[in-house]
């Protein structure tokens, strides 16, 4: 059953997201940070040309279960024919709860096609793609922008209107420019005066680390809502820190190492369940091992074991391992 996601932005509950991030937001993982409190997931995005010219590929990345809603399917490109094509295909036939564009992501081979923060450079453009994708469909139409192309090009706020005036219905920003990719400090002010300059629920991303930083940004910038990327990587259990720092309640404690790995082998299952070919499942989820791992006494030596493994009963035998040894030293 479809959501009223827009409906869900202008309430008095801050929606919590998780950003769409290639490679990183499949389906298994989405349903645990749904899990653990993100109230609405977006897809990896999706190439509107890979859409339309039927890539088995970019088929691959529409899949969704029920469980997932509120879920966006996110597409990219530069040419509206395709765009529109693209997005009422994915309306007619896999029917999710809004339609977001990709104007944000910096990956040079996607700028290179003027696709992503591409875009940013011609905000006529810009408009006639916002406006060929919402003509398309009776879904409404999102947009994720950055701040501009570069600082030159740096106007977030010009950005912003041109979208909405478009008929882009909600608008997440991150308020970085393509050339500052993911470095320094995401600038919250600019947030704010997007928010306050526009019409539309405004969703404010970028440097959401803690549950604590949710609650700043939303206190900070007025955002309608949150949406959380990096800091979600091998931390799913975040959304449950922002929802609880949001509501002013007490912000649960990060997971044991026990119940960590716990969660680590349970996204790994469903990796493998949902992915087509068991051996390429593993491999791709070695990031996510990685990430799960991060700040571990010993981490180091435990990943480059991880990133050796072909199998899930690998991956078992290395992690239990390291947990005896864990236990063992606790009791010394």
């Amino acid at each position: 059953m479809s959501t009223d996601v827009i409906a869900l932005l202008s309430g008095s509950h801050t929606p919590l997201y998780l950003a769409p991030q290639a490679g990183v937001s499949e389906s298994p993982f989405r349903r645990l940070c749904r899990r653990y409190g993100a109230d609405v997931v977006v897809s990896e995005f999706v190439s509107a040309a890979g859409i339309v010219m039927q890539s088995p590929r970019s088929r691959d990345y529409l899949r969704f279960d029920e469980e997932e809603r509120p879920i966006g399917i996110q597409i990219f490109g530069a040419d509206p024919a395709m765009m529109r094509d693209a997005a009422a295909f994915v309306a007619d036939t896999y029917s999710p709860d809004f339609i977001d564009i990709n104007f944000g992501c910096p990956v040079k081979k996607v700028v290179k096609r003027n696709g992503g923060s591409g875009c940013l450079k011609d905000l006529d453009l810009l408009e006639t793609l916002v406006r060929a994708v919402d003509d398309a469909t009776s879904l409404p139409t999102t947009v994720k922008i950055r701040s501009g192309f570069d600082e030159r090009t740096r106007d977030p706020v010009t950005i912003g209107l041109r979208c909405q005036d478009a008929g882009a219905r909600a608008l997440c920003i991150h308020p970085r420019t393509r050339a500052d990719m993911y470095s320094g400090e995401a600038r919250w002010d600019e947030i704010r005066a997007v928010t306050e300059a526009l019409e539309i629920p405004v969703i404010g991303n970028g440097d959401i680390r803690t549950g604590d930083d949710a609650r700043r940004m939303r206190d900070e910038t007025g955002c309608a809502g949150i949406m959380i990327a990096r800091g979600s990587h091998g931390d799913p259990w975040l959304f449950s820190q922002a929802r609880a720092a949001l509501d002013g309640d007490p912000v649960p404690s990060d997971p044991s190492v026990e119940e960590r790995f716990e969660i680590c082998l349970e996204h790994a299952k469903n990796a493998i369940a949902f992915e087509r070919n068991p051996e390429r499942a593993i491999i791709d989820f070695r990031k996510h091992l990685g990430w799960y791992t991060k700040g571990l006494p010993d981490g180091r030596l435990l990943r480059t074991e991880l990133f050796q493994a072909n199998k899930l009963e690998d991956v078992e035998v290395l992690l239990e391992g390291y947990l005896a040894g864990h236990r063992a030293e606790a009791l010394v």
